[in-house]
């Protein structure tokens, strides 16, 4: 059975492809691999047969790259949901239209069966919290393109640290990634959200104020997101330090987890990946059980896209349990309000957020 899917949002994750993540001659020319288009190209179950941009010229680019026919793209998302039989649709437009996309689609008169959703799910947790119940009345899946989630050898760590204590008991996390918090530290947040699989109790930020996004984008708009970060505490009395205040140029995506029978440090920037196990009070460097080399954005991040379309293939065959559901994803965001929240309220946030404080709205490229 061939699947059909279509898009909101024709930009860069949609398959335009981003400056600073691809060469800019390849931008809105090429098939990016890395996009919710090139994950559903590279699913042979799943067809994309309709794309829904409010920006005219944005839409005849994608429409042409990708091969959507110009009777199938839209300049409005309510337009595509009416007209199209859709059993898949991808979310990809900024933060802030998450909320209205996604229960919209829900709300169609023929919803489809999944909604494929850019992280971070929302930029409120009343809204994510609004995007969950509409979907869960139509018995939609919710899927959150946390993309780590997606990777095998995240999910290979994930089944060595939970299903085989491979570190004993995590004790303590450091991670560090780039400026700002919802745009990019909502990767890190998640990921240590998936590896831990525990509910984070208490939060404390500090914010920097900087954006570099804004800067590279050349905007003239103004939006609340900024680096920052701060200290966490897991319902089992973990410690997380997380740092996301520093420029892409300077930054990697560094995890360092320890335990009480071993440590691991995880630099996916530079591609490499470790293990100490503790032997007779001695750290012993170990290979990781059943990864072959360390994670890396030319490979790992790439192939995430297909393995999440299969991923929703999966879901519409009835034949898999999503493994990256807006229940989850909703953690991650908590976390960013309340290092918001903590650094104007000079204050230790407790989760979950309840209101008002679910109402708090960071804007974000």
């Amino acid at each position: 059975m061939m699947y059909r899917a279509g898009i909101i949002g024709a930009g860069g994750i949609a398959g335009l492809g981003i400056l600073g993540m691809h060469d800019e001659d390849d931008v809105g020319e090429t098939k990016v691999r890395a996009s919710h288009a090139g994950g559903y190209d590279a699913t042979e179950d799943i067809e994309l047969v309709a794309v829904a941009d409010v920006d005219e010229e944005t839409l005849a680019t994608f429409g042409d790259a990708w091969d959507v026919p110009a009777e199938h793209r839209y300049t409005s998302h309510e337009a595509m949901l009416a007209a199209e039989d859709l059993d898949a649709v991808s979310v990809c437009t900024p933060s802030y239209l998450h909320h209205d996309h996604v229960v919209d689609a829900a709300s169609a008169a023929d919803p489809p069966s999944v909604i494929w959703c850019e992280k971070p799910i929302a930029s409120q947790v009343a809204n994510a919290r609004a995007m969950i119940d509409a979907c869960d009345r139509r018995e939609i899946d919710l899927v959150v393109n946390h993309s780590f989630r997606f990777t095998e050898k995240l999910q290979r760590l994930r089944t060595l640290l939970q299903d085989e204590a491979l570190l004993g008991e995590v004790q303590s996390v450091s991670a560090q990634f780039r400026q700002e918090l919802l745009r990019n530290a909502t990767h890190v947040l998640d990921t240590l959200s998936y590896l831990l699989d525990q509910d984070v109790d208490t939060v404390a930020g500090h914010l920097t104020g900087t954006n570099g996004a804004t800067t590279a984008l050349d905007a003239d708009e103004q939006v609340t997101d900024s680096g920052g970060g701060g200290f966490l505490v897991t319902d089992e009395d973990v410690y997380v330090n997380v740092d996301c205040t520093l420029e892409r140029e300077i930054s990697s995506m560094t995890f360092q987890i320890v335990g009480t029978e071993g440590k691991c440090y995880l630099n996916n920037d530079d591609g490499e990946w470790r293990y100490w196990r503790l032997e007779d009070g001695e750290h012993v460097e170990r290979e990781l059980p059943g990864i072959d080399g360390a994670w890396s954005w030319d490979e790992d991040y790439r192939s995430a896209f297909p393995n999440a379309a299969r991923h929703v293939s999966d879901l519409l065959d009835g034949a898999a349990t999503n493994h990256s559901p807006g229940t989850e994803a909703i953690t991650s965001l908590e976390v960013i309000i309340g290092l918001y929240v903590s650094h104007n309220t000079d204050s230790i946030v407790s989760l979950p957020l309840e209101r008002p404080l679910e109402d708090v709205t960071v804007t974000s490229w």
